[in-house]
C-alpha cells in the first residue's frame, strides 16, 4: 500500500531538511509564551508553474500563490504545513474537546533578509466565503513598503477540504475536524492560535522572531474572530498582542489587547455602533465597497490559474467601488502596531451620517455618502463610488462605480489644475489626520496625474 500524503510529505520533508524544530532556539526560551507549540513542517517545495495533480509535492504549487513580484521587492513567499492538538469551541465559549490532532497549512510572505523586516507579522485568519481560501487583505505594495511579514492561516474546514481535492499530494493530509467528528469549526479557533505560535516562535517565518503579532481577519472571518476574542480568548493564553477587525464584526469584551475595526460603507447599516474607548477604535471609510475593484482585479488572474475561471457577477448597478479601503487598513495597521508597541491610541473617525430613520445613509447631491474617513477619490470625485449594490449571490458587497460624465466634471472642476488642487488638499489632510500612509497620497496624485491633470 501507498503511504499517505501526510506521510510521503514527511519523507521529502526529512530527506531535504525541511523539517523546522518547535522548539524556541535557546537563546530565546526564556521569553517563550506558553501553550502549545505545533509541529512545522516546510517550507513545502513546488513553486508556480506547477501541476496542482501532479503526484510529488515537489511538482504541485501553493494554492492561490501570489503572482505579485516578491523576489524584487526583497521578499519571498512559503508554504508550511501545522500539526498539533487542538482543544474544540463551540460558539458560546464552551470547551467541546480537548487535545484533537488536527493539520493544516499557512502560506507566508515575508522579508527574504532580516534587516528588511519591520517586526511586525499580519497573521490573518483566510476567508472561506467563496468555498475556498482567500487572502482578502493581502496587498503586497503596502505590506513590502512597510516591512511587514505576512501570514495566512487556513482554520476552517471548507477551506481545508478545498485543498485537499485541489491538490491531493500538497493537502491530502490536512485535516481540521478530528477526522470528521468536528465539522462546525469548533477546532478553528485554537488551530488558529497555534499557527500564531509558530509565528512567534519563528517557525514559520525563517527564523525572523516578530517583536508584535497582529492577528487580522475580514468579514466571516472576523466574525470568527470576535467569538475568539469574546469567548475563546479569556480562557486560553494570549498569543496576538492587538487585533484588526475589517469589513466585519468585532469584540464588545473590554480586553488587555486592544482592538481595530475598519468598516466600508457597506459594513454600516444603521447609526448604532459602539463607542470609542482605550481599548477599542472604529473607523468608517465613506464610499468603500466591503469587496471593492482593488481586490477583485488582484484575484481575477489567479482564479483563473487555480480555478479554471474568475467568477461573473450580474449586479444591478456597475459594480466595485474604487474607493481604495486598503489605504486606510494600512494606515490602521501602523496605528494598530504603535498602539501595541508604545500604548499610543490610533485617532478617533468622523463616522458615516444616517437620516433621522436611522438606517438610511444621507447622501449629497451626486449621491456619495456624508461622514466617515472621505478620502480624496469621495471629496474629489470623478466618479460615484458607493458601498451599496443589489443583484445575484454577492453583488451587495461590491459597491457601484459609475464614472460622471463630461458635463458633470466640467461643472465639478471648472478651471485647470482644481481636480489636482482638490486631491491634493483633501490626502494632505488624511494624512495630517492619521487615515492615511504619505506613500499613499503620493500614489493618488501620481494617479490623478494621470486621469485628471488636463482639469
Amino acid at each position: 500500500m501507498s503511504p499517505s500524503p501526510w506521510r510521503r510529505l514527511g519523507l521529502v520533508a526529512a530527506v531535504l531538511g525541511l523539517l523546522v524544530p518547535t522548539s524556541v532556539p535557546a537563546s530565546a526560551s526564556a521569553s517563550a509564551p506558553a501553550g502549545p507549540a505545533p509541529r512545522v513542517v516546510g517550507p513545502l517545495p513546488g513553486t508556480v508553474p506547477g501541476d496542482r495533480l501532479a503526484d510529488r509535492i515537489e511538482d504541485t504549487y501553493p494554492f492561490f500563490s501570489t503572482p505579485d513580484d516578491l523576489a524584487a521587492a526583497g521578499y519571498v513567499e512559503q508554504e508550511f504545513h501545522v500539526s498539533g492538538a487542538a482543544d474544540g469551541w463551540a460558539g458560546n465559549g464552551t470547551k467541546v474537546a480537548t487535545g484533537v490532532p488536527y493539520a493544516t497549512r499557512v502560506v507566508v510572505r515575508r522579508p527574504a533578509h532580516a534587516r528588511d523586516f519591520n517586526g511586525t507579522a499580519l497573521v490573518e485568519w483566510q476567508n472561506v466565503t467563496a468555498g475556498y481560501d482567500l487572502d482578502a487583505l493581502w496587498n503586497a505594495e503596502s505590506v513590502v513598503r512597510a516591512g511587514y511579514a505576512w501570514v495566512g492561516v487556513s482554520a476552517q474546514r471548507v477551506g481545508v477540504d478545498q485543498l485537499r481535492a485541489w491538490s491531493p499530494a500538497r493537502y491530502g493530509g490536512l485535516d481540521v475536524t478530528g477526522g470528521g467528528r468536528f465539522t462546525a469549526d469548533e477546532l478553528s479557533y485554537d488551530v488558529f492560535t497555534q499557527a500564531g505560535r509558530a509565528v512567534e516562535s519563528g517557525a514559520v517565518t525563517g527564523g525572523l522572531r516578530p517583536r508584535t503579532v497582529l492577528a487580522i481577519g475580514a468579514s466571516q472571518s472576523a466574525a470568527r474572530m470576535t467569538v475568539l476574542y469574546d469567548r475563546v480568548l479569556p480562557q486560553q493564553q494570549p498569543v496576538f498582542d492587538g487585533y484588526g477587525f475589517v469589513v466585519g464584526t468585532a469584540p464588545t469584551r473590554a480586553g488587555a489587547e486592544p482592538v481595530f475595526q475598519v468598516q466600508s460603507e457597506t459594513d454600516v447599516r444603521s447609526a448604532t455602533r459602539p463607542a470609542d474607548t482605550d481599548r477599542f477604535r472604529r473607523w468608517e471609510v465613506a464610499g468603500a465597497a466591503h469587496s471593492g475593484y482593488e481586490g477583485q482585479a488582484y484575484r481575477v488572474p489567479i482564479s483563473e490559474r487555480d480555478l479554471g475561471g474568475a467568477p461573473q457577477y450580474d449586479c444591478d448597478r456597475p459594480p466595485f467601488s474604487r474607493v481604495p479601503m486598503h489605504h486606510v487598513t494600512a494606515a490602521a495597521y501602523d496605528h494598530l502596531r504603535r498602539w501595541v508597541e508604545r500604548g499610543t491610541p490610533p485617532p478617533t473617525a468622523r463616522p458615516l451620517e444616517f437620516e433621522p430613520d436611522g438606517v438610511t445613509k444621507k447622501r449629497d447631491a451626486l449621491g456619495l455618502a456624508l461622514g466617515g474617513i472621505r478620502l480624496s477619490q469621495v471629496t474629489a470625485p470623478r466618479a460615484l463610488n458607493t458601498g451599496d449594490n443589489t443583484g445575484e449571490t454577492f453583488c451587495r458587497l461590491f459597491g457601484t462605480h459609475v464614472p460622471f460624465d463630461a458635463a458633470t466634471l466640467a461643472r465639478l472642476y471648472p478651471h485647470r489644475g482644481d481636480y489636482l488642487h482638490q486631491v491634493v488638499t483633501a490626502d494632505v489632510a488624511n494624512v495630517h489626520a492619521g487615515y492615511l500612509l504619505p506613500a499613499d497620497a503620493r500614489q493618488n496624485l501620481a494617479d490623478a496625474l494621470a486621469v485628471g491633470g488636463r482639469r
